[in-house]
């Protein structure tokens, strides 16, 4: 089958015209659920850490429970159109700009901070620092003995302690004194 150079590019273009129009009604679709945020300078904001995934030695059993925000925080910036430098405590090593989707404003005055920042290693990952080892037991797998400390962490409740290898928690974590 031959089509004619202007019958093609007469397909092309209606082809062209309906792509655009099909990404109008998307845009149109998808605009209907964004909320336009925007910060003033000095605005206090709480800060979403959802996207960084807490790293310890075992998964925590109730990560869902863990707090979704930490802060308040001042705004000290707005930085470029959907970014905001925040002002962070000096000894937290994370960025200091954030996309907006991570903030969320404070509402009322008066209102005292909900979560401290947590330690956050070298190459950015959120870490777990141990407070004490509560217990000690020895478990059998694979027909050998395996020791395990239960280990309280920082900044949280002694419900959240969980139970480590001894092995993998000291070469982890080499300067802790029990």
């Amino acid at each position: 089958m031959t089509y004619s150079m202007s019958r093609q590019s007469h397909i092309l273009s209606q082809l062209k015209t309906n792509l655009e129009a099909a990404q109008v009604r998307m845009k149109h679709q998808a605009d209907k659920h964004c909320i336009e945020l925007t910060f003033e300078v000095g605005d206090m904001v709480y800060l979403r850490l959802v996207s960084y995934q807490y790293q310890s030695l075992a998964c925590h059993p109730f990560h869902k429970l863990q707090p979704k925000f930490c802060g308040p925080f001042a705004v000290l910036e707005r930085v470029g159109a959907v970014a905001y430098k925040l002002k962070l405590p000096v000894h937290s090593k994370l960025h200091l700009v954030f996309h907006v989707s991570y903030l969320k404003k404070q509402l009322g005055v008066g209102v005292t901070p909900t979560t401290i920042l947590p330690d956050v290693t070298d190459e950015g990952l959120l870490q777990a620092t141990p407070l004490a080892i509560i217990q000690q037991r020895v478990v059998t797998k694979a027909n050998s003995q395996i020791p395990e400390v239960f280990v309280h962490w920082k900044n949280h409740s002694k419900e959240d302690a969980t139970w480590e290898e001894f092995d993998a928690f000291k070469q982890q974590f080499p300067s802790f004194q029990p």
